[in-house]
């Protein structure tokens, strides 16, 4: 079965991806035997994943709290075109940035930052300020996070 990023997994494909986001260190022996396939068999589907650009990359979940970054905010800025490129480059090199999504919207950019204290996040407000408007807000906690995709939607869309 080949697919590509915009075509649908089947069942197998999808009970696959979810056993990988439940333990993406699992083997292909044991991921094999969850879904009934051969090791060589969930090997290949996860290379082709992997090729489709579906599997992006295994990763470790981290504690920020406890290593000593006990606030989370989301900074959104507003900036002016000519400086998009600034702040990407900004962004891309400022340690407390863990996520920066462009927008669409008045708001150019959703930051999402980590820190020490608020004199450390006041601190990269202000190194953000100085390329545009900002607004802040601060996590007082988190509902949600790092939730697996388990199929198509939930949500039923008119006239699909």
């Amino acid at each position: 079965m080949a697919f590509d990023s915009e075509s649908a997994l089947d069942d197998t494909g999808w009970r696959l991806l979810r056993a990988v986001q439940e333990d993406s260190r699992l083997s292909f022996s044991e991921l094999g035997r969850r879904i009934g396939l051969s090791a060589p068999a969930v090997a290949e589907r996860v290379r082709r994943m992997e090729e489709a650009g579906i599997l992006m990359g295994y990763h470790a979940r981290i504690d920020t709290t406890r290593l000593g970054f006990p606030i989370t905010a989301f900074i959104q800025i507003r900036v002016p075109a000519e400086r998009y490129g600034r702040i990407a480059t900004l962004v891309r090199t400022l340690s407390e940035v863990v996520e920066c999504h462009h927008l669409t919207g008045e708001d150019s950019f959703l930051i999402k930052v980590i820190a020490a204290s608020m004199v450390h996040l006041e601190a990269v407000i202000t190194e953000l300020r100085q390329h545009g408007e900002t607004d802040s807000k601060i996590v007082m906690s988190t509902l949600v996070t790092g939730k697996m995709i388990y199929g198509g939607p939930s949500v039923r869309v008119a006239g699909a």
